[in-house]
């Protein structure tokens, strides 16, 4: 049982700094339950100051993403090493749903409950990972993995547009770029167990996607500023205007990306 106190912000701060991946975990399942009991306040009743810094397991090895090895998927190591990729990218999520609750407090009741289902669906995904990686021989934390999706929380801390514009409109939706290579990888060597874990975490991705892209166009309404320019030089100052490409148009659709957005950042990639 957690001391999750009787807010919402504060019982994200919780699980935020929860630092073992298991009790972390459960400690999203309880808040969220509590919270879908009405047990908690969606803010705090006075002034609140966020956490900085998230609680991890002093595993996995933290190393540039340049330093990975290449993952050969006919190996059972090879297979690990891309759901242990995955499982960290789904911790690392937990965190970002949890600090947006906790931190971006001017933020309408609205914003908390929906990154509140966000962390709760991620921690399912990282538990699905996890479970699965041990299957194999190997745990979270076994294998290096690089931090630049906590990179880029650090860097737009200070703005809940610059956050919603970089990490669920361009970290997050390279995912739904991605994924479903990786299924039909996985499912030509044979792994559909690991291929239909990855199906049920891109059918929630997209939707976690769109929570970002609703929150985005509403700050920007709020400020008066055009959503397609301000993207593009967001994505300019902080990425240096570059974006991996292709883009899984079906899928950028669906969790609310205008086609325009869509070819804009085609564009990008091009180096237009």
């Amino acid at each position: 049982m957690f001391h999750v106190a009787d807010s919402l912000v504060q019982a994200a701060a919780t699980c935020l700094i929860e630092s073992d991946p298991a009790r972390k975990v459960e400690c999203t399942r309880e808040v969220a339950a509590r919270w879908r009991r009405g047990e908690l306040a969606a803010s705090t009743p006075g002034p609140w100051q966020p956490h900085e810094t998230p609680g991890r397991p002093s595993r996995p090895q933290l190393v540039p993403a340049r330093a990975l090895p290449k993952r050969k998927l006919t190996t059972a190591q090879g297979r690990a090493s891309l759901i242990h990729a995955v499982a960290h990218i789904e911790f690392n999520a937990i965190n970002l749903a949890w600090d947006a609750v906790q931190r971006f407090t001017e933020m309408p009741d609205t914003f908390r409950q929906d990154w509140t289902q966000v962390a709760i669906e991620e921690a399912e995904h990282f538990a699905l990972l996890r479970e699965r990686l041990q299957t194999l021989g190997y745990d979270y934390g076994d294998l290096p993995a690089h931090d630049g999706l906590w990179d880029m929380a650090r860097r737009t801390a200070g703005d809940a547009l610059e956050r919603m514009a970089l990490v669920p409109r361009v970290l997050e939706a390279r995912g739904l770029d991605v994924t479903p290579g990786m299924i039909e990888r996985l499912r030509t060597v044979g792994d559909d167990e690991t291929a239909d874990r990855l199906g049920v975490i891109l059918r929630d991705e997209v939707g976690h996607v769109a929570v970002g892209n609703r929150w985005y166009r509403h700050l920007c309404q709020d400020r008066g500023l055009d959503p397609s320019s301000t993207f593009t030089d967001l994505i300019k100052r902080h990425l240096h205007g570059e974006i991996r490409c292709p883009l899984n148009r079906e899928a950028r659709l669906e969790a609310g990306f205008a086609a325009s957005e869509i070819d804009a950042l085609e564009d990008l990639c091009r180096g237009g």
